[in-house]
């Protein structure tokens, strides 16, 4: 196998809520593959802490600021990088956000902006990127899905439903667009060892281990918690020629959680 099939040299990649987390691991990636990075934040704070974060790395990015769940701001955040650096190639469907509240306590308004941020986001961003991948025939869209996409667990009810419908998404833009060589996928991570689960990972007072991050672990065949840097290698591949006859698919990086039943009680 020609091992350039995985060179991202020339492409253009924007990754939306690419300032941090596992956004900014698969942003890095790709920049190492050869890729030229855009990526935006909803605040000026966020994105300056995003590029100082990329210019520590040696990655030199184009961070702009934009709020995905504005269709009118995606519009022209794509307009201004065509301009600045070049038509999309690769778009990664990142930003999101998780609201931990039981059902009967969450309102119908918190409800639908986890909706929007994770749905509405993406199809904003995929139609603002898709005429310029119709015109070229080519283009990767990648959603970063969940195993939320497959499994319900308490306090989740809108992330779940969200990263449900974001599969969905991702197999209707694999249908209507695969003519003109796009493909688009999704890349469902499994729980993943960032600062925004780190709470769930803490030694308890005693020096016993979270009860989560037990639960977790015991769940997973890997035995561990993944590392952003794990969800590198499968958005590079999703993002690269290696994938061109891949669409629609949904590749989960979970350790084999959603594979395995649990281990059986002594």
């Amino acid at each position: 196998m020609d091992s350039s099939m995985f060179d991202l040299t020339g492409k253009v990649a924007m990754i939306t809520g690419g300032a941090h987390g596992i956004g900014f691991a698969i942003a890095e990636g790709m920049a190492r593959c050869g890729a030229t990075v855009c990526f935006n934040s909803s605040n000026r704070d966020s994105l300056e802490k995003g590029l100082a974060a990329y210019k520590a790395a040696g990655i030199d990015a184009h961070g702009f600021v934009a709020d995905v769940t504005d269709e009118d701001a995606v519009n022209a955040m794509v307009v201004k990088i065509k301009a600045e650096v070049g038509p999309v190639d690769i778009l990664v469907n990142n930003a999101g956000l998780m609201k931990r509240v039981p059902m009967l306590e969450m309102s119908h308004a918190d409800f639908l902006h986890v909706i929007d941020v994770h749905v509405g986001g993406a199809f904003n961003c995929s139609k603002a990127v898709l005429p310029d991948m119709i015109a070229k025939r080519e283009g990767k869209i990648i959603n970063i899905c969940s195993m939320m996409s497959e499994l319900g667990r308490e306090t989740v009810s809108a992330y779940a439903a969200a990263k449900g419908a974001l599969k969905m998404l991702t197999r209707n833009i694999a249908s209507e667009y695969g003519q003109y060589n796009i493909q688009c996928n999704g890349m469902g991570p499994g729980y993943i060892a960032t600062a925004h689960t780190a709470p769930l990972r803490e030694p308890q007072p005693d020096g016993s281990r979270h009860p989560f991050d037990s639960f977790i672990c015991a769940k997973t065949p890997a035995g561990r918690w993944g590392d952003p840097e794990d969800m590198v290698g499968p958005c590079v591949f999703l993002a690269s020629h290696a994938s061109d006859f891949v669409n629609g698919q949904i590749l989960y990086a979970d350790g084999g959680i959603l594979a395995y039943i649990g281990r059986q009680p002594k």
